[in-house]
């Protein structure tokens, strides 16, 4: 069974997911990882969400302001043995809600073009691809979303 908890970047759960998703990101990126770390930090994320499965954190994902109504959602990750699980669709949506109650109504994201599955991800739960945002512009190695409503 999975649950979920809402809490902060401060987390340990947390920040040990995180190091795992920048070891698989340094390796995905190679070069770019340098580019897309600094965009990456941890330290300001109010709204994090963990997954556990029998009590072991298996992934985690967060959002920060974007703009007044807006929220880019940041550092998704599951756990490799946990993937195809319908886990990251749960943090996902668990994300979404509570921008939503918080008054946000909608969500951008960057995502690699290469990630395939997260690309796939962000589809299913309907996300659509729109031109690169912010620091993104211009990046052949960057894919862009938005929901326009939680």
């Amino acid at each position: 069974m999975i649950t979920l908890l809402r809490t902060n970047s401060s987390h340990p759960d947390f920040k040990s997911l995180v190091q795992h998703l920048d070891v698989y990101l340094a390796e995905m990126d190679g070069e770019a990882h340098n580019f897309y770390s600094q965009y990456n930090k941890i330290d300001n994320l109010k709204e994090v969400v963990l997954a556990y499965k029998n009590n072991e954190a298996i992934a985690c994902g967060a959002f920060k302001l974007y703009d007044a109504d807006i929220i880019e959602i940041k550092r998704m990750y599951v756990n490799p043995i946990c993937r195809g699980e319908g886990v990251a669709s749960m943090v996902l949506m668990e994300l979404e809600d509570w921008a939503k109650e918080l008054g946000f109504k909608q969500a951008v994201l960057e995502t690699g073009s290469k990630y395939k599955d997260a690309i796939a991800l962000y589809l299913k739960n309907g996300y659509e691809q729109i031109p690169n945002y912010g620091q993104y512009v211009g990046s052949n190695l960057s894919t862009c979303f938005k929901k326009t409503s939680l």
